[in-house]
């Protein structure tokens, strides 16, 4: 008699044995070899197999928020905020909705770069010419370019100088370690300025319907339901999302 098996149960037992295949493998790198995993400035040895496992699931828990503050999401996402902000509807323009647009707007930035990524670093791993710390290498290179083009060098000196590093004779000489933390204060401060320029128009309905409301003495009506709907009517009027995005990425160089 044939029974089916509940999907739960499956689901289960393939990451049962994905799990087990992990840990059989980290295993077998442990005994071919003293260290397992060699960072700059940290090892693991072959007999810390329990460790060099939480190592690796951490790595893959942050890699989503590591990949995000090194692309253009963190400027995207300051700008939307500030929108959102700005036009006082915040129960509207959802969480959900503001980070799907900047996923798909990050992708659409960051295609050259994941192209060239792919051309040197991930087909010469696929057709054996490198191993893999290469391949990571290569890939770093494009993507170092790609924050280079908007970081600040007033940002990159801070960080040179904070890390003790020798200072470079060209910026494409610097390590990550100083690339990527000034590329994200960089965005939060491009992101900021294009929130001010957004918010100041805004405001200024604010400020103008709070005192015509006031001074003909409509305060039993909150001046904030009439200038959120002046604010919405301009924004549609003005196709503000065109605007808003072709900023965004002309912001880009595109």
């Amino acid at each position: 008699m044939n029974r089916v098996l509940p999907r739960a149960f499956i689901e289960g037992f393939a990451f049962l044995a994905a799990s087990m295949a992990l840990a059989s493998s980290v295993q077998a790198a442990a005994q071919r070899t003293k260290p397992i995993i060699e960072l700059p400035g940290l090892t693991i040895g072959g007999d810390s197999t329990s460790i060099t496992i939480i190592l690796l699931l951490t790595l893959l828990t942050l890699l989503p928020a590591i990949l995000l503050a090194v692309t253009p999401f963190v400027r995207i996402l300051v700008v939307f905020h500030f929108l959102r902000q700005a036009l006082g509807i915040q129960t509207t323009l959802t969480n959900q909705i503001l980070v799907g647009l900047a996923l798909f707007l990050t992708y659409f930035i960051m295609q050259p770069v994941g192209a060239a990524v792919n051309e040197q670093a991930l087909v010469p791993l696929q057709n054996g010419r490198i191993n893999s710390w290469q391949a990571l290498e290569r890939s770093a290179g494009p993507l170092k370019q790609f924050m280079l083009d908007y970081t600040r060098e007033k940002d990159l000196a801070l960080f040179v100088e904070l890390s003790k590093e020798p200072r470079p004779k060209t910026p494409s000489e610097l390590s990550m370690r100083v690339v990527v933390p000034a590329y994200i204060i960089s965005e939060l401060k491009t992101g900021f300025q294009i929130g001010a320029v957004l918010f100041l128009p805004f405001l200024m309905i604010d400020l103008v319907t709070a005192s015509v409301t006031t001074s003909v003495g409509m305060l039993q009506l909150p001046p904030v339901v009439i200038s959120t709907l002046l604010k919405i009517l301009l924004f549609v009027v003005a196709d503000g999302w065109n605007i808003v995005i072709g900023s965004l990425l002309k912001s880009f160089h595109y």
